[in-house]
Formats: C-alpha cells, sequence, structure tokens
C-alpha cells in the first residue's frame, strides 16, 4: 500500500521534469530498501531505509506546499493538494518514529495490552496521525526527551500547516471574489453610462 502511496505521490507533483527526476531519485532507495527488507529481511539497514523513506515524504510535502501558496485561484486540484499534504505529513513521521524506537530502545510506552509494543507499522501510523491531529488518546505515550521532541515538532508542524493552508485558501478566495466583483461592477457602469 506504502508503494502505491509513494508512486501515486510522484506522479501528482511530477510536472516537470525537475521535479520528477528529484522524485524518482528519491523514491528509488526507499522503494528498493523497503521491498529488499520484506523479501530479505536484513540485507539492507532499516535505519538507511527510514531515511531515505523520510527524505522522499519530506520532499513531496515540500512541492504540495509550493503547489498551493504558488495556485493563483482555489480549485479542486488546491484542495485535493491541500487534503493530500496533510495525510503526506502524517507518513513523513512515521519512519521518524519508527527510527527513534529503534536507536532509542523503550522511547515509546504502550498503555494499553491491545498494542504489540512496538513503534512499527500501524502503531506507527497510527501515533504519527494522532500526534498530527493533536487528539493524542494517551495510549502510545513518547518517553524519551527525542521521541518527545519529535511528537512536539510533529503536532506544531500540523497546526502550522492547517493555519498556513486555510489562510492562503481564504486569502487567494477573497481575492477571486474581489477581482468578480471588480469586474461585474466595471460591467453594470459601462453599460449605465451608454
Amino acid at each position: 500500500m506504502l508503494t502505491l502511496v509513494m508512486v501515486s505521490a510522484v506522479l501528482a507533483t511530477g510536472g516537470k521534469r525537475r521535479i520528477l527526476a528529484i522524485a524518482l531519485v528519491l523514491i528509488t532507495p526507499a522503494l528498493i530498501g523497503k521491498w529488499l527488507n520484506f523479501f530479505a529481511p536484513g540485507l539492507v539497514s532499516i535505519s538507511v531505509l527510514l531515511v531515505a523513506t523520510v527524505a522522499f515524504f519530506a520532499f513531496i510535502v515540500g512541492q504540495l506546499l509550493i503547489f498551493i501558496l504558488h495556485a493563483p485561484r482555489v480549485d479542486t486540484n488546491v484542495l485535493c493538494a491541500g487534503l493530500a499534504g496533510y495525510l503526506m505529513l502524517g507518513l513523513l513521521w512515521i519512519p521518524i518514529y519508527e527510527l527513534t524506537a529503534q536507536l532509542t530502545p523503550g522511547a515509546f510506552a504502550f498503555n494499553t495490552e491491545l498494542h504489540e509494543g512496538t513503534m512499527k507499522g500501524f502503531n506507527a501510523f497510527y501515533f504519527s496521525l494522532v500526534t498530527l491531529s493533536t487528539v493524542g488518546y494517551g495510549d502510545v505515550a513518547p518517553v524519551s526527551r527525542v521521541a518527545r521532541m519529535f511528537a512536539i515538532m510533529e503536532a506544531i508542524s500540523g497546526l502550522f500547516y492547517m493555519a498556513v493552508l486555510v489562510s492562503r485558501l481564504v486569502a487567494v478566495h477573497s481575492a477571486q471574489n474581489l477581482s468578480q466583483q471588480t469586474k461585474i461592477s466595471a460591467t453594470d457602469t459601462d453599460s449605465e453610462s451608454k
């Protein structure tokens, strides 16, 4: 599923040759490492795979933000890019938490018996999206300083992302409405003068 998401992200942001080339360079080690690790565990260092995945998702989120901030008008593409960027931001933090748990054993505490007690796979996905949305159920908690700092950074990035996104969309939409009203007023004035 992650492979499909990553390939879709490349296709969505790869409109220009330079951007497509950078995206392909970043996705290649992440996907090759992921699939090699799936078929031959231990062949590729998990740390290398996770760092490559972080670099890829950071690039994609950056490209989506650039697209949103430079959009001349609000349309379906801009709204979809905003939603995709938020979800990609959540995916960006998953390998960061997995790497933190790998390098710092005991970095996360699991307070329920429902979790298997490792920050991998769905647990990392769950913790990332709960932290990004600042819900924080408390069943998984960062314990080490590094894990806590990353959780704080993700929560702040989620809040800032939404604040910047909403303010940008409102500003562009307001400018569109003002421009349309000005055109209508000018047309009405021209009609009355004739």
